[in-house]
């Protein structure tokens, strides 16, 4: 844990086979980072940027492309589990994500069925699946974790779908316990993402006058507030969509500005760096919830749709899921 004692995680949001082996221990023996995720994105540039993988790959030639896609990646998170894998046992985080098909994004059975088959195959029990906050992902989410099977709930823009996924969390670990009395819950995440309200709205925030950097901040910490609330034990929020564009914010400015007791930050190398440099080992009073009603009814005054926002983020969000996902593909098929 970076910061024990108020229970605040950061965690890598990088995989790649030959940074697991080096970089990452680095950051594990340092007590930097004490969990990781992953996503398509993050995959597809690891495959093609990487010479780690190319022996791997030629020996999977002739397989199906996704099958040849998991073998790599599930190579990558079994290494990062084992990595992990001490912290998992003593209680402090130690889990690594990684994601279903987004392509099943609206296919619950497919979900669960994929999710159950990655946790199985990897047979780590400090892995996470990674579950998109769509409205058959709140049936997997359920699921899952009532088959003991860990999730990271992703994608998440609005409280409305932060609601429904903690309240799936509740109901899957109230099932798992009721079957499986004196056996830990599994873990759940909350995986909230900040940035990329800022970087879609802060230019026309700017024409209106309205502050600007703030939004993914307010909205983000609305969400916060609603998982403490809760007070489930096995469940955290993780702040995502972590790292900055352009040279406008601190590289750490989504880390300090939600630098919350009983959080994670999910984030890039580069952000983690800039953050650790920073020496801060203090965490922040949240925002005030009036300060965040009040930013929002400003909003509201002047015109802007919430609602659209977060509904297009999400369609942006597994929109390029899918897309790194099938790009992925494409090129093993081509090889």
């Amino acid at each position: 844990m970076y910061i024990e004692e108020e229970k605040f995680a950061l965690w890598c949001d990088f995989v790649e086979r030959e940074f697991l082996t080096s970089g990452f221990k680095e950051l594990l023996e340092k007590k930097i980072v004490n969990g990781a995720t992953s996503n398509p994105a993050i995959f597809q540039n690891a495959f093609q940027s990487s010479p780690a993988y190319r022996e791997d790959i030629e020996k999977l030639r002739g397989q199906a492309p996704k099958a040849i896609y998991e073998a790599l990646a599930i190579k990558d998170i079994a290494l990062a589990a084992d990595l992990l894998m001490d912290l998992y046992k003593k209680g402090d985080d130690g889990f690594i994500s990684i994601e279903v098909d987004p392509a099943l994004c609206d296919d619950a059975e497919g979900t669960i069925a994929e999710g159950k088959r990655l946790f199985e195959t990897i047979a780590k029990p400090n892995v996470m699946i990674k579950v998109p906050a769509t409205h058959a992902g709140y049936e997997a989410i359920e699921a899952l974790m009532a088959e003991g099977i860990n999730v990271n709930a992703t994608l998440i823009f609005s409280p409305d779908q932060a609601t429904h996924c903690l309240k799936a969390m509740q109901r899957g670990s109230d099932r798992f316990a009721a079957k499986a009395s004196g056996t830990t819950v599994p873990h759940g995440v909350i995986s909230i993402f900040v940035s990329r309200f800022d970087r879609k709205m802060d230019a026309h925030f700017k024409e209106l006058g309205l502050p600007t950097a703030k939004l993914g901040i307010y909205n983000a910490t609305r969400i916060y507030y609603d998982t403490q609330r809760l007070q489930l034990p096995n469940v955290r929020a993780l702040f995502a969509s972590t790292g900055v564009k352009g040279d406008t914010l601190p590289a750490d400015y989504y880390v300090t500005q939600l630098l919350y007791a009983n959080s994670i930050n999910t984030a890039p190398l580069g952000t983690i760096d800039a953050f650790v440099k920073t020496g801060i080992r203090e965490i922040r009073e949240p925002i005030a919830e009036e300060e965040i009603d009040a930013f929002f009814t400003l909003l509201e005054e002047k015109g802007i749709d919430l609602g659209a926002i977060y509904q297009s983020l999400l369609e942006e969000g597994l929109d390029a899921f899918k897309k790194a996902f099938t790009e992925i593909l494409q090129e093993l098929e081509k090889g």
